[in-house]
């Protein structure tokens, strides 16, 4: 059976808009649902979601600044060498460096 374009009703603001075939692909490949938005109101959402800032290639999901994020002083438990961490650290556990700590996952 041959697929068609779908015309759907937005749930935020009523218009109606296509649901191409080449979008139903994309949407069954994934296992999602069909849209229940326009593409304008997907749109707005993101955006109020985002806070409006430019996505920062995580598919139009942006994360927060991570300059405002608190830093901790270390000293790598492995070669001493200082560092910082984004976590507060414990003394149960040892704080590697960026270096160390990549050597330790392998």
């Amino acid at each position: 059976m041959s697929k068609k374009d779908r015309t759907l009703a937005c749930s935020d603001c009523g218009r109606n808009f296509v649901f191409t075939v080449k979008d139903q692909e994309f949407y069954e490949e994934r296992g999602f649902s069909d849209p229940r938005r326009c593409p304008e109101c997907r749109a707005a959402r993101k955006a109020s979601r985002t806070g409006d800032r430019p996505s920062e290639g995580r598919g139009g999901y942006s994360r927060p600044d991570r300059t405002d994020r608190q830093m901790y002083d270390v000293v790598c438990a492995r070669c001493g060498k200082p560092t910082q961490v984004p976590f507060q650290p414990r003394n149960d556990r040892p704080v590697y460096c960026r270096e160390c700590y990549e050597k330790q996952r392998q």
